[in-house]
């Protein structure tokens, strides 16, 4: 993301380093899949934000963390990191962890050690190249984390967390965050839940959906424009969505892309079922292309991965209000973050 806060899987794969990236994939699958078999229970969601070194650089780091409990001594999460500007680099990505947890003295004070795959998405800059050229570059990563937490009877989380980034291509880095949670299931007693509460129906019969919002290009000036997207939506299983829709991601010379998305998605129901989250992967095939680009039919330039984070709040029986942000994941140096806010009616 090339924006210094937040504003609320995969792509196609680099020829290089086939065995770490074959391992890599296999290991978010695995992930991946307790997560779906759960319903990507998120019973603690957490910002963090803090600084970080990479190389002898110095920047701003932070994170959005889903959470569930997978028995009282362990828990897996999903996080969405952002590393930061240091000159050259603009990293983050989407990462999956695997923690082992111990409390301490109290059920409310946990020590957690935590270890997953991070894909990593940095818009690089080479060494004198000429003003505005960049490369986007994507790869696969590690990064091994230690964080302490306060459980607060009220349900919200105090949290420190180290991490240690270890990339393929591109600096390593070390940060340190702090972080405020909250549990969106409440546990019986202080202290993070040992497994989430399932839920009884499916999170999404049907769903109309209109957005407007922004386009931000993943490049060194980051040129943005006005973009929208009609989506339909359909739940498949009690925590599994599908949707299909189109995206127009502005009128911008630099921006101009519109085509057919496609994604499948976890969803998590909160709050009697008012509050929505969900977590969508899938493709974009575009339609339409910068028409400035060197090649505006060729195959590499007609599809890219889609990579979304969602939340809903319903308004009443039909409607909601919706935000997401998706990431287009592209073979050509042309990523994008489209953040989108939409109203939906259900039916």
């Amino acid at each position: 993301m090339r924006v210094p806060l937040p504003l609320l899987l995969p792509a196609l794969l680099p020829p290089a380093h086939r065995g770490l990236t074959l391992r890599a994939t296999t290991w978010v699958a695995g992930i991946s899949l307790v997560f779906v078999s759960s319903g990507v229970q998120a019973q603690e969601f957490s910002l963090f934000g803090g600084a970080s070194q990479m190389r002898s650089t110095h920047t701003y780091t932070w994170a959005l963390n889903y959470q569930e409990g997978l028995g009282p001594y362990f828990a897996a999460s999903f996080s969405w990191l952002n590393e930061g500007h240091v000159p050259n680099h603009h990293r983050d990505g989407q990462l999956l962890q695997l923690w082992g947890r111990l409390p301490v003295g109290s059920p409310q004070f946990v020590v957690q050690a935590g270890v997953g795959p991070y894909r990593y998405f940095d818009t690089t800059t080479p060494r004198d190249a000429p003003a505005g050229e960049y490369s986007n570059i994507h790869g696969w990563g590690v990064v091994y984390s230690v964080r302490a937490a306060y459980y607060a009877s009220s349900r919200w989380v105090a949290q420190l967390q180290l991490n240690r980034v270890h990339v393929q291509r591109g600096p390593d880095a070390s940060s340190v965050m702090v972080g405020i949670g909250y549990q969106l299931d409440a546990p019986g007693t202080p202290g993070p839940r040992d497994w989430a509460s399932s839920s009884t129906q499916k999170v999404t019969n049907n769903e109309v959906a209109v957005y407007l919002g922004d386009t931000i290009v993943n490049s060194t000036g980051s040129p943005s424009a006005l973009s929208g997207a009609l989506e339909y939506r359909r739940g498949l299983m009690k925590y599994l969505d599908v949707t299909l829709g189109y995206l127009h991601e502005g009128n911008h010379a630099v921006a101009r892309r519109d085509g057919l998305t496609s994604q499948l998605w976890a969803t998590r129901a909160f709050f009697d079922d008012r509050f929505t989250l969900g977590l969508g992967v899938g493709a974009y095939y575009a339609l339409r292309e910068n028409e400035n680009g060197d090649d505006n039919s060729s195959g590499m330039r007609k599809l890219s991965g889609l990579v979304t984070m969602a939340a809903s709040y319903r308004l009443g029986e039909h409607w909601d209000a919706r935000v997401e942000w998706n990431r287009v994941v592209t073979r050509y140096d042309r990523d994008s973050d489209v953040i989108f806010a939409g109203l939906g009616y259900r039916f």
